[in-house]
């Protein structure tokens, strides 16, 4: 047994007492509460939260419901089941405090988190591969330093066998992950080369609108050429004048990216409205005019089905008179005109042509309502528009079964829509009711 002095009489050797001062000294010149490692210079940590903004990281890491910052929680839906985002704060117990660099750069660039765990790709590794080690040194600094630590854990991703397989994504990552950074392209200009690395890897634009083969990698022969996402879909982004935007000017592209309208052309909802809300719209002018400059220049695929431009679709339509006060015999609401005229018409206006300053849009010339498929229709209506950018409000109530005017039935959103496409879009395409019922489940 080993006796202890009393308390207070113990003194040290003289040697020790120098080194406790010296330590004493050395960690007392770091701020309370900031621990060594993450002492980085200011311009780093600041450049790391624009990229951070640019990769759209709070997208998925933060609870729209009033979650903490970066705290994650995030139910993300996938064909796989709902898959949680991780709690990616400074947190010591919950997040990712105690990451060092190599750690932070194996989980945004291969998905292999701290204690060997692999990340499903619905994180975008594949593309987050690309990043330069400036910029992902520049990354670590911000998420150590400057976001504030939430103990929360998030909750725990169960899919079904064999998707809860974690170890499984060895296998998918030999086959589809190419772990490489980007690189300059010299026969390019240094905006198309920045254009490229902004959608390539750091804004991760493929991640949506590249269609997916059967084990959820993505289709690179048929890259940007649109694929769903949940009820959503994800269009065409090739320089295709028919399928895609290179029917688009740069103007317009910019545009859309900064405030998420190119009248009349087309607006942001759902994923992409969020995109624009919390990333693209914060963006220099300069990194927008580059992506402009790359979409420009994505080899173009079309749809053996498009004939024309999605905005070439449609006009405006006088058929009011024809439906004010008209009681079909089964309730004034018993087709899709008088739907549209009870539902629409008040901000759409009667003709379809929206507002003068299209505030509320038309819906001819509209790529939503003239696309080949009818899956952004459906969602919009069913889920509506909350967007903010560019210091404009754009919205439009909800009407599935959480809307605060009056739900509609898939019967009635099937009439609608179809009214809608006959009328101001793409008479060619059609909506059931069966369609409405699977985008209520797929949200």
């Amino acid at each position: 047994m080993i006796d202890l002095p009393p308390p207070g009489r113990f003194r040290p050797p003289r040697c020790w007492q120098r080194l406790i001062a010296v330590a004493a000294l050395w960690l007392l010149s770091f701020p309370a509460g900031v621990h060594a490692a993450t002492d980085f210079p200011a311009e780093t940590v600041q450049r790391g939260q624009y990229l951070a903004v640019a990769g759209d990281c709070t997208g998925c890491h933060t609870n729209p419901r009033g979650g903490a910052p970066f705290a994650g929680g995030y139910g993300i839906a996938s064909p796989l089941g709902v898959i949680y985002s991780t709690n990616i704060t400074p947190s010591r117990k919950a997040g990712i405090g105690d990451y060092t660099e190599v750690q932070f750069a194996s989980a945004i660039r291969k998905g292999v988190r701290a204690d060997g765990t692999h990340l499903y790709p619905v994180m975008p590794y594949t593309a987050y591969t690309g990043l330069s080690d400036d910029d992902v040194h520049a990354l670590f600094a911000y998420f150590q330093q400057a976001v504030a630590p939430v103990d929360a854990q998030s909750p725990k991703t169960h899919l079904s066998f064999p998707f809860n397989l974690r170890f499984s994504m060895v296998l998918w990552n030999a086959l589809f992950l190419k772990d490489s950074r980007y690189e300059v392209d010299p026969s390019k200009s240094p905006a198309w080369n920045r254009g490229a690395y902004i959608v390539t890897a750091l804004e991760h634009c493929g991640a949506c609108h590249t269609p997916r083969n059967l084990l959820m990698a993505e289709k690179t022969d048929r890259a940007f050429a649109g694929g769903p996402v949940a009820p959503w879909y994800a269009p065409n982004i090739t320089s295709d004048p028919i399928s895609g935007i290179g029917g688009w000017s740069q103007r317009e592209i910019a545009q859309y990216l900064k405030t998420g309208a190119a009248s009349p052309k087309s607006q942001a909802a759902g994923g992409m409205a969020e995109a624009i809300s919390d990333s693209l719209q914060y963006l220099h002018p300069r990194d927008l005019d580059a992506i402009a400059t790359y979409l420009a220049t994505i080899p173009a695929i079309r749809a053996g089905t498009d004939t024309g431009p999605a905005f070439d679709h449609g006009g405006p339509a006088e058929f009011e008179a024809a439906v004010r006060g008209v009681d079909t015999g089964e309730g004034s609401l018993a087709n899709g005109a008088a739907l549209y005229s009870g539902n629409c018409a008040s901000c759409h206006q009667p003709t379809g042509a929206g507002t003068g300053g299209q505030t509320f849009p038309a819906l001819f010339h509209n790529t939503v309502t003239g696309a080949s498929r009818a899956d952004n229709l459906i969602a919009t209506i069913l889920y509506g528009i909350d967007r903010d950018a560019g210091g404009q409000r754009a919205f439009m109530p909800r009407f599935d079964d959480k809307s605060y005017i009056q739900p509609l039935t898939d019967q009635q959103i099937s009439d609608i829509s179809n009214f809608v496409l006959r009328t101001f879009g793409n008479p060619d395409v059609r909506v059931s009711t069966g369609d409405v019922a699977a985008a209520r489940k797929g949200h």
